[in-house]
């Protein structure tokens, strides 16, 4: 369990660094980065942890991912306070470390609705919820499908970073928005990227089921 856990910071703390690092870096060196830049450092930071850490610790790096996992009971439920515990961990030690580089940084690659919160809220809860729903319509695919995981959900997160980004920030995880958020003090929408990730994987399930019956939820990958 402590090998997982740590899998579990340590590749949270990549993501957010990597991700939200990218949006400081290029904030501050305007046009070297770039949007399509930063979604697909989002993207590809998800692919390398997945394949780096995936053994250990299944690599959810993700609240809202282990919670639709533990909801589809591909997990048990005595993993998901301490594997979230973990992810908000590591990606508090990210958000310290870039703010240690830049402590004048505004928002440090917080995640702020560009518009109405509720278009932002509404945008998440969809995001998240295909996120999660490709998360395990992938790990009950054909043992092929399941080779590229790691590929497939980097490519969704990228892809949904690169529409959705200018509006909501794209984030489907309130670990890396609840990091940046404290650590820079912006605040003031965080309860958008809290529940609607959360929500957006409580709606990922019954769709899996709907579509992959009767392999989505299982219990056999409870143990």
């Amino acid at each position: 369990m402590s090998r997982r856990l740590f899998a579990e910071l340590f590749g949270t703390f990549v993501l957010v660094f990597a991700g939200t690092g990218a949006i400081v870096f290029d904030s501050v060196n305007p046009g070297k980065i770039g949007h399509i830049g930063v979604a697909l450092t989002f993207g590809l930071v998800v692919l390398v942890m997945a394949y780096a850490v995936g053994s250990v610790s299944g690599a959810h790096l993700n609240p809202a991912v282990t919670v639709g996992l533990w909801l589809a009971r591909r997990v048990p439920g005595r993993r998901v306070a301490p594997f979230v515990l973990a992810q908000f961990a590591g990606a508090l030690a990210a958000s310290a470390l870039l703010f240690a580089m830049y402590p004048h940084h505004a928002t440090l690659g917080a995640t702020l609705p560009h518009g109405p919160p509720w278009h932002a809220f509404v945008l998440e809860v969809w995001l998240t919820a295909v996120l999660v729903f490709v998360v395990l319509a992938v790990t009950v695919a054909e043992p092929s499908v399941r080779a590229l995981g790691g590929v497939i959900v980097g490519a969704v997160i990228a892809l949904e970073a690169l529409f959705a980004g200018p509006i909501s920030g794209a984030s489907m995880n309130p670990a890396r928005s609840l990091a940046p958020a404290l650590v820079s003090g912006s605040t003031e929408h965080l309860w958008v990227y809290i529940a609607a990730p959360l929500l957006g994987a409580v709606v990922a399930v019954p769709t899996c089921v709907l579509i992959q019956q009767p392999g989505c939820c299982r219990d056999g990958a409870c143990s």
